[in-house]
């Protein structure tokens, strides 16, 4: 496995592992809502990267990490994709009205009680392995290689139990905070919401 740029045609790719690994459809079966949502989730992600760190062997993508370290440069924002997030922001209010709003509050009131005692150099904001590859350890590589790139600093991400959030715990994070909430869609659903810090080591 190596690091490489994310290649403009694996984005698609990229967005796939993130609806089968976090388990999207679990909150709607629509097939539209699920492609728009996967791409707004990787948008998101993407645009407020600084930086994006991709796995690949030979020409193919095993997985991909975003991270936002605070006071470096966004490279990846663009108006078009910044249009793209408010015009999905506007379809997911269409369809699910404030049914979403439990997550988006328990997440920053974890974040408030964390930033009392830490200072956050950067978050974490996308890690996505091809769900075919669990066992090998694409996860693990991304990450080894966000702290040889970022060596002691003090990181923090939001995740739930629709994903494998145990994948934290064994890799040397903290389970920071963690909320139970239940968001009502189209029915109601209840969900487990975590925040997970550390501090990379030094070099």
């Amino acid at each position: 496995m190596q690091i490489q740029k994310l290649r403009a045609r694996d984005q698609k790719k990229a967005i796939a592992f993130a609806i089968e690994g976090m388990h999207f459809n679990k909150f709607t079966k629509n097939e539209f809502l699920l492609r728009l949502y996967g791409r707004y989730f990787r948008y998101l992600a993407y645009t407020d990267a600084t930086d994006v760190l991709a796995a690949y062997e030979g020409e193919t993508l095993l997985g991909v990490l975003t991270v936002h370290m605070y006071g470096e440069k966004r490279p990846h924002r663009t108006a078009l994709r910044r249009l793209f997030i408010k015009f999905a922001e506007w379809v997911q209010k269409l369809a699910f009205g404030k049914g979403a709003e439990p997550y988006s509050r328990v997440n920053h009131e974890m974040y408030s009680a964390y930033a009392i005692k830490y200072t956050a150099d950067g978050e974490i904001g996308f890690l996505a392995d091809d769900p075919k590859l669990l066992k090998r350890g694409v996860g693990s590589f991304l990450l080894r290689a966000l702290e040889e790139r970022y060596p002691d600093k003090e990181l923090y991400l939001f995740t739930d139990e629709s994903c494998s959030y145990l994948f934290y715990d064994r890799r040397g994070f903290e389970r920071f905070s963690e909320r139970d909430i239940v968001l009502h869609l189209k029915e109601d659903i209840p969900l487990k919401c975590f925040l997970y810090r550390k501090r990379t080591p030094k070099a």
